[in-house]
């Protein structure tokens, strides 16, 4: 498909060269032989960046999108959340993308960029919930671990003999005899991704509070490095921001000798091959994560800019397309999305119809 194609040729290219990638899809429908190439007056596609783990979920309304009303394949970019809010607040022209997917919410250092770039119209729309696995070949046995044990088993230093040492964990067992006898290889997501900040909040933080020689610790900073520094010895690996090319890896290696971290809508694409942990007593599932019950449940979202509501071709159709999505008996909740709750998504579609905007940076 082409989204598919898209996501696949962009998704390795760094910030500063998907900006000029993004802005030629633009030049290449507006500007005439000879025309100004600024300002851009007019746009037929929809210009989507961001999140790799709501990339599948736009991509399925984007194709619903073409079919139904005869419209442009939107482009689409997996270059995940960090970057993909970079691009976003950019600038408010028509050079610059439309929606940002994110798997966490924006914070204020990117509202205040937004806000400094002329991006002061944004639309925040919470789409749904996900839960952050982690996964394993399911002919492995069953992994059960608590948040302390995942800590220790991928966190740069950990208590050792009444001090703190580089990692000497190798293997699952090391940390507790209960646990298989497994190398320690997680197959992770980059810095640039909101799902790796999403784990560092849920997963990380949470882990690492419940071993008490690092509540001793008095410096905050200091605590903060320890809970949150990955390990650099081979033990974690940044795997990208393509969650299918992590599944790939899981599914090709032998039972237990690697364990991946993703959103749970791939571990529902993946069933017939892949099983999730159980987390602190918690099995990963639509349920649990909806009520919050799974440790690692996360809402993820879109920003829309109002004015190019009105400025791009379709992009208020394509909105309303992915509200009507977000029902609980949706083909996105067939593909992995965790559905609000009724009242929520109603709450969420007026948000929409009357266009209200973010006034200020997201709290929480």
């Amino acid at each position: 498909m082409a989204g598919m194609t898209i996501r696949s040729s962009i998704r390795a290219a760094c910030a500063f060269l998907l900006l000029p990638a993004i802005a030629a899809v633009a030049d290449a429908q507006v500007i005439a032989p000879g025309a100004q190439r600024d300002p851009i007056q007019r746009r037929e596609t929809i210009l989507v960046t961001g999140s790799s783990t709501v990339f599948p979920f736009t991509n399925a309304v984007a194709q619903q999108f073409v079919q139904a009303r005869g419209r442009p394949q939107p482009f689409i970019d997996g270059t995940g959340t960090v970057r993909g809010y970079n691009l976003f607040c950019q600038g408010s022209g028509l050079r610059y993308p439309d929606i940002a997917n994110a798997s966490r919410r924006m914070n204020s250092l990117e509202f205040n960029l937004c806000g400094a770039r002329g991006v002061n119209e944004i639309i925040e729309i919470p789409i749904g919930y996900d839960g952050i696995v982690v996964a394993v070949r399911k002919e492995a046995v069953e992994l059960r671990i608590t948040r302390a044990q995942l800590w220790t088993a991928i966190a740069r230093e950990v208590p050792r003999g009444g001090q703190f040492v580089p990692n000497p964990y190798t293997r699952w067992r090391e940390i507790d005899p209960a646990l298989p006898d497994w190398p320690i290889e997680v197959l992770g997501p980059p810095a640039t991704s909101g799902t790796r900040d999403s784990f560092v909040d849920l997963a990380m933080l949470p882990g690492c509070n419940a071993v008490p020689e690092v509540r001793a610790i008095a410096d905050a900073a200091r605590k903060r490095a320890v809970c949150t520094t990955m390990r650099e010895d081979g033990r974690w690996i940044d795997a990208g921001e393509d969650d299918e090319k992590i599944v790939a890896r899981l599914v090709s290696a032998s039972p237990g000798h690697l364990q991946g971290i993703f959103g749970f809508s791939f571990l529902v694409a993946h069933a017939d091959r892949l099983e999730g942990a159980t987390i602190d007593g918690v099995e990963d599932s639509a349920e649990t994560i909806a009520s919050g019950r799974y440790p690692l449940s996360r809402p993820l979202f879109i920003y829309v800019k109002r004015a190019n509501l009105r400025a791009v071709p379709g992009l208020k159709d394509f909105v309303d397309d992915y509200l009507a999505a977000l029902a609980a008996d949706s083909y996105l909740v067939r593909i992995g999305l965790v559905p609000l709750r009724p009242e929520r998504l109603e709450q969420v579609r007026r948000l929409v119809r009357d266009q209200v905007i973010m006034s200020r940076a997201p709290q929480g």
